[in-house]
Parts: structure tokens; sequence; C-alpha cells
């Protein structure tokens, strides 16, 4: 008798483990962008109509489309220059972590919740440079680091990380991204 009831006390363990184990990995990878968001102090605004003939974002199924942004202020102005005449890398890298707040604002008004995220599929991260400047990806870090910090594992993306002569309104960085989203 002692010999089943120590079989049923196993065994009962061992599907406690299997449950835990199948659950487990989604509790410890979910992470709840829109807490993330508030913890790290960052406010989203409305974000700004189009200026020209386009739409903020297109959803075909669950993929999601943002236009190109570049890092606009909150007063609507806009971090100008050239990397590698007019601005440093850090001061690069701070305009491509403004332009992810502008796209978290644009997935906030689409989405209703940043949590609707699945995945960040991939990111076109566009650097106003001169000719000689080879450190675009350094820049475009800004915008990458900021979707891990906000999405976790989510936030991992492919990428480009491209030098342009000029960008529209002299911007420093434009950045399009494409996500899944449920």
């Amino acid at each position: 008798m002692l010999h089943l009831f120590l079989n049923f006390y196993n065994m009962q363990k061992f599907f406690l483990f299997v449950i835990a184990s199948v659950i487990a990995p989604f509790t410890v990878c979910a992470q709840d962008a829109e807490t993330k968001l508030k913890e790290k102090g960052i406010v989203l605004i409305p974000p700004p109509s189009p200026v020209a003939n386009y739409v903020n974002a297109v959803r075909v199924g669950n993929l999601l489309y943002l236009s190109g942004r570049g890092p606009s202020k909150a007063d609507g102005s806009y971090i100008t220059g050239k990397l590698g005449k007019d601005l440093t890398i850090e001061q690069g890298y701070e305009a491509a972590r403004l332009t992810a707040i502008n796209h978290l604002s644009v997935l906030k008004s689409e989405l209703g919740s940043l949590n609707k995220v699945k995945r960040v599929v991939k990111v076109l991260g566009m650097v106003s440079c001169t000719e000689d400047f080879k450190d675009q990806p350094k820049v475009i870090n800004g915008y990458s680091d900021l979707m891990v910090e906000i999405f976790g594992d989510k936030g991992k993306h492919a990428r480009s990380a491209v030098g342009m002569y000029a960008l529209p309104f002299g911007m420093a960085v434009e950045i399009e991204i494409i996500l899944e989203v449920m």
C-alpha cells in the first residue's frame, strides 16, 4: 500500500513539474510594455498627423507597418544635423531613442495598448551623415535599445542602419518599423 501511495505522490510531483515547466517560460518571458514605459518615466504624446500624402500605419493581417518617423520633440521641432559634422554619436543615439518614443506613441494610438505587440520584426534606420561617417549602427542602437527595454525579448529585431545624404526637415535620423501585433 505504501508503494502505491509513493508512486501516486511521485506522479503528482511529476505532473506539477511538467505544468510549471510549460507555463513558467510564458510568465517569465512576458513583459508588460505599458508598465515598463511607466517605470522608465516615458510619457507618450499623441502622434502628429502625417506631413504629406501617407498614413502613420498600415495593418496587413497581423503585421503593422509604421511610416518613417524622426526625432520630433514635444514642441514639434526636430533634432537636426549631420552625424560626423554637427552631431556626435551620443547625440545621434539620443535622436534615435526619441524616434523610438515617437513610434511608441503611434503604436499606442493604433493599437490602444503596447501590450498588443507580439514582436518587433524589422527596423530600418536612416542616418543623415557625412560621406565618411561609418557608425550608423551605433546611432540606431538608440532605437533598438529602447525597443528591447520596453518589449523585452519581443523587442529584438532584424535591422538595417544606413547613411543618407539628407533627410526631410534636416532630421538627424528617420526610422521605420514592421511589427507583429495581436
